[in-house]
């Protein structure tokens, strides 16, 4: 067991034995989402959220581990390592900590400090630090010297004074506590910038004369106050009270009232001034940034997954409209399996006329193509759009509004060309809408999920730590869903655990080649899938229509043989044992463990062949907006049906159906109180809210769902 498995264990209330297993596992090639639905019986039936912490926690270990024998091995070449350093060196729990440490021993570019001890006025920074009764003046007059370029006393005293400050502020025990004192005390403190104008800092005038304790400043005003400074509109303090810092400084470390005393405290003021606080300001800048991150990271990844995971219409035929005004709606047919069948451009906003062809086009159309319903993206003229169609009334036909955010760049993408090389990207973002209403989450992994627009400052977060947080997403949905083997693109085969791009396309081509996959056992002929990439994609692909039945259900194939002895002793055919809710009930479960599988697998085999290949995804339910369409439609009081499209930590933002988004602040959300959003909403659930502000100037909408 190691220190770093036994620190995850204590930190995140888990055996030491689960994290073990999980990191061996990890170790191995296993992905998270194998991990969590076939290895229960190793990790105590952990989910991914424990698996992924497990992970994550142990990366962090790993370059503290790292850092730390970097400092180590710096420090003995330099034979600088002591008995001492090494024991805090190695006791030292984060990387600040053990950057503390480390930094009077650390290399630095050309001090004032360095330049006084050259000049000899270390012994007389000594005497004055000790603060013993002592005749100053005297006792400088000793290290007055023109040769070493100190003429007088005060140069002396100067001298002596930056030893002193460089010694006090790379204190390790005072670094730690005024860390402690910038986060607890700090004030997050944000004004115009020198030289800048209020109307160039519009965006930002909430800003503009704002202070906040550090340790109550949400993720979202952090962000917002980062991206106005980077913008240079804005500058922005985080600090605490200078006299307050000052005092618990001079109070720790002048402890005399003499003439050494009084120089104690003015080095003690240049320390705070000049060197510990930028250093501590720019550590908590640091550690700000990344706890915001973490938030709005955490904030995307959870409205990406709602997103992903909205409930699919099926397969249903579909015709499909990009709206416009001047260039038309680009039209498109699609078959129930989402291939484009047939596109046309229409004109159902350019007059009466144009408007009788459209109609005339739509009716035919849809009585050509056998089409069951119809998707309309929500981008410009999309209500308008979709009265036109309404007042058609073709019969038996829903009309469904499609999000379209990302379609543009999906059409515009390697992949969309790749799909349809020969139509252009009106009629590739088209099919887009059209295929995102049948299934989401197949559709939206052609596209990159920052594209997508439920995030909150997604382009200020680290982008490598929200692309492994969103990766991690999106994996999840796919695996979770499960993939059909012999219809799924290229894009959503890349996400199922233990494929990836090559693979992916191997198994495409191979489809191609080949036709349809009869048995998950052929996947062992796909170029370059060993055992390893089998063993961790088998249980995700599925294959509708197999012979063996368990090919179309998220029983492994390492389980087979558990399930045909079931079948033999309950004297059934493998066919016969699917959709049986009540072979539970039969069967002692506990005479099937096996030194592999125990009962977590054994439960988890019962309730699939009981529904096999079940979509864990909502049934898909029809939704209409109020007959408003623009913001001059709204006043206050009206109560009105809504989709929410992004949650964020201050609140909800609901589209009603005109074009702009309202907000649901989070004090609006609930008749009780609210301190996270995503408790109350989330991403694509229908709502009612009720207009309490509008401010068409500034194109904003408040609403609440309280009381109604």
């Amino acid at each position: 067991m190691t220190n770093s498995q036994k620190i995850i264990a204590h930190e995140l209330g888990l055996s030491e034995k689960k994290v073990a297993s999980v990191l061996n596992l990890l170790a191995e090639g296993a992905t998270v989402p194998f991990i969590a639905r076939y290895r229960k019986e190793a990790t105590g039936s952990l989910d991914e959220v424990a698996i992924t912490d497990i992970r994550d926690r142990y990366e962090v270990l790993t370059a503290l581990n790292k850092r730390r024998d970097a400092i180590i091995s710096a420090l003995t070449e330099r034979d600088q390592l002591t008995a001492d350093l090494s024991k805090a060196l190695h006791n030292a729990t984060s990387l600040s900590e053990l950057e503390d440490i480390y930094l009077p021993y650390k290399p630095k570019r050309r001090t004032r400090a360095q330049t006084a001890r050259e000049r000899g006025l270390e012994p007389l920074a000594n005497l004055i630090f000790e603060q013993d009764n002592c005749k100053l003046e005297s006792l400088v007059a000793t290290y007055i010297s023109d040769e070493k370029d100190v003429p007088d006393a005060e140069a002396a005293l100067k001298g002596a004074r930056d030893i002193i400050a460089e010694r006090i502020s790379e204190d390790t025990p005072t670094r730690t506590v005024f860390r402690k004192i910038f986060a607890v005390k700090g004030v997050c403190s944000s004004k115009l910038a020198r030289g800048k104008k209020e109307e160039e800092a519009a965006t930002y005038k909430d800003y503009l004369n704002w202070e906040e304790p550090v340790a109550k400043a949400p993720s979202h005003r952090l962000l917002a106050m980062f991206r106005g400074e980077q913008e240079g509109v804005l500058s922005l303090s985080i600090r605490p009270d200078e006299g307050l810092a000052l005092n618990a400084l001079t109070n720790h470390f002048a402890t005399s009232r003499n003439e050494c005393g009084k120089q104690v405290r003015l080095a003690c003021e240049d320390a705070y001034k000049r060197l510990l606080a930028p250093s501590l300001e720019n550590d908590i800048r640091a550690e700000l940034k990344n706890r915001a991150d973490i938030e709005a990271i955490s904030v995307f990844a959870s409205n990406l997954r709602e997103l992903l995971l909205g409930a699919p219409l099926g397969q249903k035929r579909v015709l499909a409209l990009d709206p416009g005004f001047r260039t038309g709606a680009k039209l498109v047919c699609l078959s129930e399996h989402g291939d484009l069948l047939h596109n046309e451009t229409i004109y159902p906003t350019s007059g009466a006329a144009k408007e009788a062809q459209a109609a005339e086009r739509i009716r035919n159309l849809v009585a050509k193509f056998n089409i069951e319903t119809i998707a309309i993206g929500n981008g410009t003229a999309s209500r308008e759009t979709e009265t036109f169609v309404r007042s058609l009334n073709i019969p038996d036909i829903t009309i469904n509004m499609v999000n379209e955010s990302g379609a543009s760049v999906y059409s515009a993408s390697a992949v969309a060309r790749e799909e349809f090389p020969n139509e252009d990207i009106t009629v590739r973002g088209a099919v887009s809408i059209g295929r995102r209403l049948m299934d989401p989450l197949a559709e939206l992994v052609k596209i990159d999920p920052k594209s997508i627009g439920v995030g909150q400052y997604q382009h200020d977060v680290n982008q490598t730590e929200l692309k492994k947080a969103l990766d991690d997403v999106v994996a999840s949905c796919v695996n979770s869903v499960g993939v059909e083997l012999n219809t799924a693109s290229k894009e959503l085969l890349t996400h199922v655990s233990g494929l990836g791009p090559v693979l992916a396309q191997n198994i495409v081509n191979f489809r191609a080649e080949n036709g349809a996959f009869k048995s998950r056992k052929e996947l062992h002929k796909v170029p370059r899938l060993g055992p390893k990439a089998y063993q961790q994609c088998a249980g995700f692909l599925r294959i509708h229509n197999a012979k063996n039945p368990l090919d179309a259900s998220a029983v492994h194939p390492e389980s087979y043989k558990v399930v045909e002895q079931i079948a033999k002793d309950l004297a059934m055919k493998l066919p016969d044992l699917i959709g049986k809710k009540e072979l539970k009930s039969k069967i002692q479960l506990q005479d099937y463990v096996t030194d592999v599988i125990g009962l977590p697998t054994l439960n988890d085999i019962m309730n699939e062949l009981a529904r096999p290949g079940r979509d864990p995804r909502e049934q898909f339910t029809e939704f209409k907006f109020a007959d408003v369409h623009k913001i001059s439609d709204l006043f206050e009081g009206m109560v009105l049906p809504g989709i929410v499209t992004n949650v964020t930590k201050f609140g909800a933002f609901v589209d009603v159906g005109v074009h702009q988004d309202g907000l649901v602040h989070i004090s609006q959300l609930a008749d009780r109180y609210v301190s996270d959003p995503a408790e109350v909403v989330r991403v694509q659930q229908k709502v009612t809210v009720k207009v309490i502000e509008v401010d068409a100037p500034r194109k904003r909408i408040s609403l609440s769902m309280k009381d109604v």
